[in-house]
């Protein structure tokens, strides 16, 4: 299986926009084999939790149809940053497009105290994500919680995926603490960071893969978008730019 993380420059507040540039992350994801691809958090509004409110929306959306398409025809599963309707509040999602499948939302369950006065907790009927291997999610500041990791761990991950939206100063934590659950699980970790500027802070980028050992396999730098992905199987890696 091949998995690929994406890095790219959210265009804030502009769902549609974003959208267009997804698919051309998608199609080079595609041209490289790839099985799955996962972007970075809120990776289609930016990460402006003040917005949030008016983008909230729902993985019913029709301006995500395209997604399902290019899942469907191209047999790749899709995981896309948004935030969700929950009631009076918004949760910070990934929405998940399967081929040939209905369409499934995971919702961050932990939040980092700032978030709290935008976002509520989310709840997930699901976990994982089975395609010959169980791949587990997690969104930001769930990496640091180590329940998530080890709830990760309990239910049959073999791979852990961080959505992540993570200052040039805030990545390096999370590249620490992505390499030690690496290690401490047996688990090939991989991360989706974003770029430019989100909720007045600088994305570092830096989206990396481990392998379950703990050793960084490959990483991007903090200028560029672009993908990275891991074939499970022999450990090869591309590195591609855009």
């Amino acid at each position: 299986m091949k998995i690929c993380v994406a890095q790219t420059r959210p265009i804030t507040g502009d769902i549609q926009g974003n959208i267009d540039r997804h698919k051309k992350f998608i199609d080079l994801a595609v041209a490289n084999g790839a099985d799955i691809v996962i972007f970075p958090e809120l990776s289609l509004t930016g990460y402006e939790p003040a917005l949030s409110k008016a983008l909230a929306t729902n993985q019913a959306d029709g301006r995500f149809d395209d997604f399902q398409k290019l899942s469907d025809t191209k047999q790749i599963t899709i995981g896309v940053g948004v935030p969700t309707k929950s009631n009076t509040h918004s949760c910070i999602s990934l929405v998940l497009f399967q081929p040939h499948q209905t369409r499934q939302t995971y919702s961050k369950k932990y939040l980092h105290p700032d978030e709290e006065a935008f976002f509520i907790s989310g709840q997930n009927s699901t976990s994982l994500i089975s395609n010959k291997t169980n791949i587990a999610l997690a969104i930001c500041y769930e990496l640091s919680v180590p329940e998530h990791a080890e709830n990760a761990y309990k239910s049959g991950a073999d791979i852990y995926v961080a959505s992540v939206a993570k200052s040039a100063n805030g990545v390096e934590k999370a590249l620490k603490g992505l390499a030690d659950i690496a290690n401490k699980y047996a688990m090939t970790v991989l991360m989706s960071n974003c770029l430019g500027q989100c909720d007045g802070f600088e994305c570092g980028g830096k989206s990396s893969i481990w392998n379950n050992k703990g050793v960084l396999l490959g990483q991007l730098n903090d200028t560029d978008e672009g993908i990275l992905i891991i074939d499970t199987n022999t450990q090869e890696l591309i590195e591609k730019t855009m």
